[in-house]
């Protein structure tokens, strides 16, 4: 499974049971990484994706329903409980410093970054890309 997440310069992900920030050249880019696989979120996150075809499954335990080589789009759910099955962690970092009172909380310590690529956004003039991958035992 991989994982994607848009983040904070601290990590932060939800303030007030809300995602921080939203862009549509930034959804653009997940729908084009994972285009020929399925895209796993919530009805939280489905909102903001509008109609993007059968590519998007949508459901509430999304993080238990995706397999191999499939993606989440996580915002407002703990990827704790997906640790041993995540085979790649793409961060999306908005490179502002937004009130958060939800932080991303996986510990990346077993993972290394093996691509960093700046782009702009329609709303935030650079958006980093980061996958990580996981270190080799």
């Amino acid at each position: 499974m991989i994982l994607i997440v848009c983040v904070d310069n601290k990590n932060g992900i939800l303030f007030n049971r809300r995602r921080q920030s939203q862009d549509r050249l930034l959804r653009a880019r997940v729908l084009e990484r994972t285009a020929g696989s399925r895209l796993w979120m919530n009805a939280y996150s489905a909102q903001q994706f509008g109609d993007p075809g059968p590519q998007v499954c949508v459901a509430e335990d999304f993080l238990s329903r995706a397999g191999w080589g499939e993606s989440c789009f996580l915002e407002n759910t703990d990827p704790t409980p997906c640790l041993d099955r995540l085979e790649q962690v793409i961060l999306y970092r908005w490179n502002r410093d937004y009130p958060a009172d939800v932080r991303f909380n996986l510990d990346l310590s077993g993972f290394r970054l093996c691509q960093q690529t700046d782009f702009a956004g329609s709303s935030h003039k650079t958006i980093t890309e980061e996958i990580y991958i996981p270190c080799e035992t």
